[in-house]
């Protein structure tokens, strides 16, 4: 038998209660995204937009990475048949969430559902489970700077749309050739860009997580990234004449810093090569990606320093760390309530029975059922071919496994 013919994961530890809670925060922005106005009264964006809007969702996908990072053994990447299996098993976890996906993007609502996207993007990171955190890092940051680009000329000379799509059971059927480049490309979350984000937080898992001096790198290094991703953009659309290139453009220039501030569907029109240098929400442009993957690492780190601290009581991440256990099932709730006209007709107070409902159903969930209800269904579904590949039973996950199930689906309690 080869060295590497079957290397074991990490032992199972602890849950990282940082990994836990930024998940769990993640899940909380993207609520506010869907529920809270985006436009003040000045006609600018609201504060919770100008923080949740884009950083949210390219949180989730991050925390998608750390997930697998951590359940395919940490800072030692499972190698050989132990490789097979958990491909294997993550195959049968994205067929799940796809389908729960596209039941979910049949409801009313008007969400463009994440979880189509976050199936795909666990397919194509599967060649990417037995690499370290340096050529992982190193990848990551060529998805980001040349996918876009490429997707840029490859749109224009096919005359693509850029106002995003939302995959349903619906587009499957009466548009099948158009439902992949959808996924992949066009959507509004293109799988094929978004793996930047994928393979930023299997970076972050394999450098590991457990030690202060890691989480302090990711604070601040996260934080350098977006910001010098932010004034890139800035100085390119400023000084540098880039805003007013694109303006002459568009059909209606009034509207470009509104189009600006509150963010795009997923991609940018293709009128003008100034489009990549915008940073705005859901542009999926090299710099947009590059700053929400430094906010998702910069919270990551300072979560995890915050929960390793001492000086914070865990009861006090303990829920929104809860709520980060089981974000499968939680967001599957969100949809189908937005959809289900139960829901107070003013915004703030539904967001706020929203959040004191998902916190206090996963806090008491969590203490005395384990994981997720979603979560619990597809490891299930999953284990047989997980087993079958690797030619074992699977040891029991680490205790910081996927949750979204386990995109980021929790393991042990």
């Amino acid at each position: 038998m080869s060295r590497d013919a079957e290397q074991p994961a990490e032992p199972t530890r602890r849950r990282l209660m940082g990994v836990d809670a930024t998940r769990g925060l993640a899940l909380l922005g993207m609520m506010a995204v869907h529920v809270l106005p985006s436009t003040a009264s000045d006609g600018g964006v609201t504060t919770t937009y100008a923080i949740t809007g884009g950083r949210s969702a390219a949180t989730f996908a991050v925390m998608a990475g750390v997930g697998l990072a951590l359940l395919t053994g940490g800072t030692r990447p499972v190698r050989g048949r132990a490789y097979g299996g958990a491909a294997a098993g993550l195959v049968v976890r994205a067929v799940c969430i796809g389908v729960v996906s596209l039941w979910l993007g049949l409801t009313d609502s008007h969400v463009a559902v994440i979880l189509a996207y976050y199936a795909v993007l666990f397919l194509l990171a599967i060649p990417l489970l037995p690499l370290r955190a340096t050529p992982l890092a190193a990848i990551g940051l060529a998805v980001a700077a040349l996918v876009p680009v490429g997707s840029f000329i490859l749109r224009g000379n096919r005359g693509l749309p850029f106002d995003g799509s939302n995959p349903t059971f619906r587009t499957l059927v009466d548009h099948p050739g158009s439902f992949p480049e959808g996924l992949l490309l066009t959507g509004y979350y293109p799988a094929l860009a978004w793996t930047a984000y994928v393979c930023a937080g299997l970076a972050a898992g394999r450098a590991g997580l457990r030690s202060r001096r890691p989480a302090a790198r990711l604070l601040g290094g996260g934080a350098a990234l977006a910001v010098a991703a932010s004034v890139v953009s800035w100085l390119l659309l400023g000084p540098l004449g880039g805003r007013d290139e694109i303006a002459a453009t568009v059909a209606d220039p009034a509207r470009l810093d509104q189009a600006l501030e509150h963010g795009l569907f997923g991609n940018t029109p293709t009128t003008t090569w100034w489009w990549l240098a915008v940073d705005s929400p859901h542009s999926t442009t090299p710099l947009d990606l590059l700053q929400t993957i430094g906010s998702a690492l910069a919270l990551l780190g300072a979560l995890l320093l915050v929960a390793s601290s001492g000086r914070v009581p865990r009861v006090v991440l303990a829920p929104v760390a809860a709520a980060g256990t089981m974000t499968l099932s939680l967001y599957t709730g969100h949809v189908l309530l937005l959809g289900s006209g139960l829901l107070p007709d003013d915004r703030e107070t539904s967001y706020f029975v929203q959040v004191i409902a998902a916190l206090t159903f996963a806090l008491v969930w969590r203490t005395f059922l384990g994981r997720g209800p979603l979560e619990r269904l597809v490891a299930l579904a999953a284990a047989p071919a997980r087993r079958a590949v690797s030619g074992r039973a699977p040891d029991r996950e680490p205790a910081q496994s996927l949750d979204l199930s386990e995109h980021g689906s929790a393991a042990g309690r």
